[in-house]
C-alpha cells in the first residue's frame, strides 16, 4: 500500500470509518509494532492535517519516552500523571483537551499547539504507550474523535 485511498467531501465520522479500514490493510500483515506507529502516525496526520500526530512509550514504570510521530520536533519524555499525556497514562482513559492552555500542567512542547487528544494503549489492562494528537486549532477534538480513535487503536494492538 503506497496511499490512502479516502472519500472527499465526506463527514468526520464517516473519513474515520475508511481511514481505520485502510489502518487494518496497512498494519494487516506487519507485526512489529513501532513499523505500525509509525505509519498509522502519518495516516491519521495525512487524512486530517492535524499538528502533531504520535506515539508516546511507557519506559518502566515512570516515564513516557517519544517514539514515532509526524511533526515538528516534541518533548522526548515526559513524567508519569504529568500533561495530558501522563494524565491519560495514569487514568488509563482518552483525555480532550479543548484549550491546552487551561489544562492544569499542560507541556508546552509546541507553542502553535491549541488542542488535543490523548488516547491510551492497554495490553493486559497495563498501559504501555500513547496517541497523542495535538491541533493549532482550539476545540478541534471531540467524542467522535476519541471514539474512532479508540477503535483503530484496538486494531494496531494486535501484536
Amino acid at each position: 500500500m503506497d496511499e490512502l485511498k479516502l472519500p472527499v467531501n465526506t463527514d468526520k465520522k464517516e473519513l474515520y470509518k475508511y481511514l481505520t479500514e485502510q489502518v487494518k490493510f496497512l498494519t494487516g500483515n506487519e507485526k512489529n509494532m513501532i513499523a505500525n506507529m509509525a505509519n498509522v502516525s502519518a495516516a491519521i496526520r495525512q487524512t486530517f492535517g492535524f499538528l502533531w500526530v504520535g506515539f508516546y512509550l511507557c519506559e518502566n514504570d515512570n516515564e513516557l519516552v517519544l517514539g514515532p510521530f509526524q511533526g515538528a520536533i516534541a518533548c522526548t519524555r515526559i513524567k508519569f500523571g504529568h500533561g495530558v499525556c501522563g494524565a491519560a497514562w495514569k487514568e488509563q482513559r482518552s483525555v480532550i483537551v479543548a484549550d491546552v492552555d487551561k489544562f492544569p500542567g499542560h507541556i508546552a512542547c509546541n507553542s502553535a499547539s491549541k488542542s488535543e487528544i490523548v488516547i491510551p494503549l492497554l495490553k493486559n489492562n497495563k498501559v504501555f504507550a500513547v496517541l497523542d494528537i495535538d491541533s493549532d486549532k482550539l476545540n478541534t477534538f471531540d467524542d467522535i474523535d476519541r471514539a474512532a480513535l479508540e477503535n483503530m487503536m484496538t486494531v494496531i494492538i494486535k501484536n
